[in-house]
């Protein structure tokens, strides 16, 4: 069967671009925003576009496709939503990898560790997103020994062999979060409250750290005065905020670890305080797009899910052919606010 050699000319034009942004992309090469290389790739990859036997767009052995399996948490999350759709896209956009994406109970250790343990015969590469718990690392050392690799997502695990991790900074990012709060209340002093899906997830727990820190460091008259985990559950994260707002009338701030974004909001809302209680959290969704617009949120802490799916593709495929050189930095930390929402 004879396959139809498009050429980068043909690329640039269907992708709006330059030839030479074309070829960058191709070649993996630096210097070209991430929405352009996507758009880029996606369109070599419908189009067909081929080298010598190879997808130029994704080095790699054409005659090995390489199956690899994410396993990412379920439930009312529309960031992981999103990243496992990013992940699927992938093989259509790739020629080497066959994805496969299982939805799982998210807070369940258990599940995840028996899943990964099941799926460890009919691997090549395993990607997940998963809380750092005991039964889950001693599956992954179980992929390791049987010789499959491993990486993290969005959530590292300590002391596993794990052969990368894809994500932000979390302890930054919480930071960033604490360093916004503390400048949008500017008050002698003030009451702030954390929202986290569960601290079992390293980079929820990283992330707290990261906002207590800078606070201790910089804004001592800010006061944490509850935290609660909410199971990334939009209608858990109502009834505790309706909770809190009435048990605080002066809360000055709220910061949301991890989802549950639209139960904080619409508790705000309900309560009339969506404007006098500064509301940062995570991830640009089509909610938070919506609450930033309204004034709810003042700002997001946003990682890209495309990037990150390309990335960790990347990445396990790279693992997979025994490519033991060192990954640079993974995904960049953005802040959004109303006035630079970029496009969907």
């Amino acid at each position: 069967m004879s396959v139809t050699r498009a050429t980068l000319a043909d690329i640039a034009r269907e992708a709006g671009v330059s030839t030479a942004t074309v070829d960058r992309v191709l070649n993996n090469r630096l210097g070209v925003r991430e929405r352009t290389r996507d758009r880029v790739l996606s369109v070599a990859g419908r189009l067909g576009y081929l080298e010598g036997g190879r997808l130029v767009a994704e080095i790699g052995d054409m005659a090995d496709v390489v199956e690899l399996d994410f396993l990412v948490p379920g439930g009312t999350n529309t960031f992981l939503h999103l990243l496992a759709s990013c992940l699927a896209e992938q093989e259509r956009l790739r020629r080497d990898v066959r994805v496969r994406v299982h939805m799982i109970e998210g807070f369940n250790p258990d599940a995840l560790a028996e899943r990964l343990h099941g799926i460890e015969g009919t691997t090549r590469g395993v990607g997940l997103v998963g809380i750092d718990h005991p039964t889950v690392r001693e599956a992954i050392r179980s992929l390791a020994v049987a010789g499959i690799p491993v990486l993290t997502l969005c959530s590292d695990i300590s002391h596993v062999p794990r052969v990368s991790y894809v994500g932000i900074d979390n302890r930054a990012a919480g930071r960033v979060a604490g360093y916004l709060i503390g400048r949008f209340i500017r008050a002698d002093r003030g009451k702030v409250a954390l929202f986290a899906g569960s601290l079992s997830y390293r980079g929820h727990e990283e992330r707290e750290m990261g906002f207590r820190h800078i606070l201790e460091e910089e804004f001592r008259e800010l006061a944490v005065v509850e935290l609660r985990e909410v199971r990334d559950d939009s209608e858990r994260s109502y009834a505790e905020a309706k909770a809190l707002l009435a048990r605080h009338p002066d809360l000055a701030g709220i910061y949301n670890i991890g989802a549950g974004n639209r139960g904080i909001a619409r508790a705000l809302e309900e309560a009339g305080r969506a404007k006098s209680t500064v509301f940062v959290g995570h991830e640009l969704t089509e909610h938070t797009r919506r609450f930033l617009l309204s004034g709810t949120m003042d700002a997001v802490i946003d990682q890209n899910p495309r990037v990150e799916a390309r990335e960790a593709v990347d990445r396990l495929r790279r693992a997979v052919q025994g490519d033991e050189r060192p990954f640079g930095p993974s995904v960049r930390i953005q802040t959004v606010f109303r006035e630079n929402i970029p496009e969907a």
